[in-house]
């Protein structure tokens, strides 16, 4: 069996995630790491931004030249991908949301009390919503509910129990149609850190709108894709990243036909093309944000994370700002109220480090400028360091 080892992995992480070599365009940085984690606005731009020669947000890739979509994939997760790539992740992801949340809609619409066939109501309220934007061209949930007045059904949400929640359908039905592929999420209102987004038909958005693939052909490209930017690695990190069944999982990889692995005594996988090894890169550092794609590619992280968890993810999983060098994490970072990067390392790494990674840090300061960047989800270490 081959060997990979920890050594080997990290020199893979830093040049094929551009932490070396900055790439020339935003889309680059995409599809270098099959999609850009996009929970948090704020993620997305600082990690191409991070990335690129020529530090910028993606927005003209979004909204104006459109080759980046921002679409619900793996994990049921928010991510922004290169849209040439949207096909694969509808169908082998955001196709299965779908139908579950479908049904999960159709339940609490029971608490309506609407007195018909529900399924048949609510394909007749996702098609006068669909053709409302049409007719809009670009618009907000509430010009789309002003067009379709059903959208303003209320439902209870956990009802009888102590956090019932009453609401309109409005935002469950739009979020059924992005699910299904019908529309995609535009521009948003205000600045990039802003979540209110503007809606568009799929077809008045893309060229093609989001052709429909067979769903494994789809999922075995996506995980060749995982592979070639995360491999080598472990099943069960492919399985966590995808939020696939087992038997998915199984199906992928017959398909793909993986090599398998040594990584330090434990199985892993790779595409078997991609068994010779990189050239060791020179020694950088960089600063990743909060749920950067980087440090979420992998479920099994001891090889980069060392035993900093605990002060760099929340108790849900989600990692804060790090930083890193020679591929590992050694510490991390936040921005203050009056705009500094202060950053700590939680282990020694020597002098050069030190003033590679200030170095790094002076530049987000300088990017960000008038920006304050506050993670969604809170880390340890971040809160201590803004405190």
């Amino acid at each position: 069996m081959h060997s990979i080892g920890t050594a080997q992995r990290r020199a893979r992480l830093v040049a094929r995630h551009h932490l070396a070599a900055p790439a020339d365009h935003v889309t680059e940085v995409a599809e270098s790491l099959v999609a850009l984690h996009a929970t948090d606005p704020a993620t997305v731009h600082l990690s191409a931004a991070v990335r690129l020669r020529e530090p910028g947000t993606a927005e003209h890739a979004l909204y104006e030249e459109r080759s980046l979509l921002r679409m619900l994939g793996m994990r049921r997760t928010m991510f922004v991908v290169p849209a040439a790539l949207a096909p694969v992740v509808q169908a082998a992801c955001a196709d299965d949301i779908a139908r579950k949340q479908r049904k999960l809609l159709l339940q609490h619409l029971e608490t309506a009390e609407l007195g018909t066939d529900l399924d048949a109501w609510l394909a007749e309220v996702e098609e006068g919503a669909y053709a409302a934007l049409r007719g809009l061209g670009a618009a907000h949930a509430q010009q789309i509910a002003d067009a379709e007045p059903r959208l303003r059904t209320e439902i209870v949400v956990a009802q009888g129990k102590p956090y019932e929640a009453r609401g309109y359908i409005t935002n469950r039905v739009l979020f059924l149609l992005a699910a299904e592929g019908r529309i995609v999420r535009g521009r948003p209102r205000g600045s990039w850190l802003s979540t209110q987004y503007s809606w568009a038909t799929a077809e008045s958005w893309l060229p093609d709108g989001i052709p429909v693939l067979p769903p494994e052909e789809a999922r075995a490209e996506l995980a060749r894709r995982w592979l070639r930017a995360f491999g080598p690695a472990t099943a069960e990190d492919l399985k966590w990243w995808t939020g696939w069944t087992a038997g998915q999982v199984k199906k992928a990889l017959a398909q793909v036909a993986p090599a398998e692995v040594d990584l330090d005594g434990e199985p892993g996988i790779a595409l078997a093309e991609d068994l010779e090894p990189v050239p060791a890169p020179e020694p950088v550092a960089a600063l990743l944000p909060a749920l950067d794609p980087t440090p979420m590619g992998w479920v099994r992280r001891d090889w980069y994370l060392g035993e900093h968890r605990d002060q760099l993810f929340d108790r849900t999983g989600n990692v804060g700002p790090t930083v890193w060098w020679e591929g590992r994490v050694v510490g991390g970072w936040a921005q203050r109220a009056d705009g500094e990067v202060t950053w700590r390392l939680l282990e020694d790494v020597g002098a050069d480090a030190e003033a590679a990674i200030e170095a790094k840090a002076d530049q987000l300061r300088e990017w960000l400028g008038d920006v304050r960047v506050t993670p969604k989800f809170r880390t340890p270490l971040e809160k201590t360091l803004v405190s």
